[in-house]
């Protein structure tokens, strides 16, 4: 995702909206007029990057407006593609894509608004299919020839999911009212067949009377426990996100501790050079100055800066090296010193032809 910060603005548009607790397009214009939501499309100068921009909002909001998002997200989803797909700068406009197999539950979200009563949703729906804002595709997500890339999946907010499992699956509302007639016609049945026709005789009750209201009861229970447990589990990510930044800043301290220690230790070590290339061998005079951890970036460039070499003759040389004194420019120096122009110079004097000898003559006697 090219704008990481779309998603994010989505997302708090849709739980501010999942707070108010309703439905309606009333209070999802107000929480959009107070966002300033409009303006997101400000600040995009180029064509192509508005075309990419709009594309990648339509396909967020598009994400969040098909299962397994619950019955209001999804409401709240399909008001902010209307309010995307009008407010965009684009000309001509950026279609919503959908694929072929995501557009049945389209429909069937469409006959479950009208069939409870959601008009201003369903009015919503039918202004975006005459305005003929959706673009029908193969695929929700845009395909390259003989590419190999993995198709972006995005994590999806876990407060936002409905809460579905199998037995809310299995025992459905009309299974529920199938039980209860059938129950029912049971009851009657050996009422009628009893010596009593007001009340079934004691050797025919093979069930419970009340096994459909106690089952219709042991499933609103459960759906209220996992209401309460994902309730329990989102308190308890957050507690724990809240305790791993306070770790995360110690082991950082903690790694930049040891990388200074490591350092300090690699730049306190000399390596001694072979034979054949003592010549280049580097001379580092080890001193506490150079190790410590608090020296500012300052100090590190003034000690790289390199010292003039003073040039001596051959004689000064020879000298010195006979006395065992060392040259003063390198005794403030705290930088590798590369001794190459001094062996040059030495063995030049040393290659240089000796001259002849003149022979005294005798004095004639």
């Amino acid at each position: 995702m090219n704008f990481p910060g779309l998603k994010t603005d989505c997302e708090t548009l849709l739980y501010r909206f999942l707070e108010s607790g309703s439905v309606r397009f009333e209070e999802f214009s107000a929480i959009w007029k107070e966002m300033k939501f409009s303006t997101i499309f400000y600040g995009k100068t180029g064509q192509l990057e508005k075309n990419n921009f709009t594309k990648e909002a339509l396909s967020v909001a598009c994400l969040h407006f098909l299962p397994p998002f619950t019955f209001q997200i999804r409401v709240g989803a399909l008001y902010l593609l209307y309010g995307l797909y009008n407010a965009q700068l684009c000309q001509p406009k950026q279609k919503i894509r959908i694929a072929l197999k995501d557009w049945q539950e389209v429909l069937e979200f469409q006959e479950e608004l009208i069939k409870a009563q959601h008009f201003d949703a369903a009015y919503i729906l039918r202004e975006l299919r005459l305005q003929r804002s959706f673009h029908y595709t193969a695929m929700p997500v845009l395909l390259t020839y003989k590419l190999k890339n993995k198709v972006y999946k995005p994590a999806l907010k876990e407060e936002f999911k409905d809460c579905s499992n199998k037995v809310t699956e299995l025992v459905t509302s009309s299974v529920l009212e199938e039980m209860l007639n059938v129950h029912s016609h049971y009851q009657k049945m050996k009422c009628a067949i009893s010596a009593n026709k007001t009340q079934p005789d004691k050797a025919l009750s093979l069930i419970k009377e009340d096994f459909a209201v106690n089952l219709n009861k042991l499933v609103l229970e459960h759906q209220q426990w996992l209401k309460d447990k994902f309730k329990k589990a989102t308190r308890n990510d957050g507690e724990e996100e809240e305790g791993n930044g306070g770790t995360s800043q110690e082991s950082s301290s903690e790694r930049a501790n040891m990388l200074a220690k490591l350092k300090a230790k690699s730049y306190s070590t000399v390596y001694e050079a072979s034979r054949s290339r003592r010549h280049r061998q580097a001379r580092l005079e080890s001193s506490e100055s150079g190790s410590d951890l608090g020296e500012t970036k300052g100090q590190k460039s003034k000690r790289s800066k390199k010292q003039p070499r003073i040039r001596r003759n051959p004689t000064e040389l020879r000298a010195m090296k006979n006395s065992g004194l060392k040259g003063t420019e390198s005794d403030h120096l705290t930088m590798p010193v590369i001794r190459e122009e001094e062996e040059e110079e030495s063995s030049t004097e040393e290659d240089r032809p000796r001259p002849k000898r003149k022979r005294r003559r005798k004095a004639p006697s």
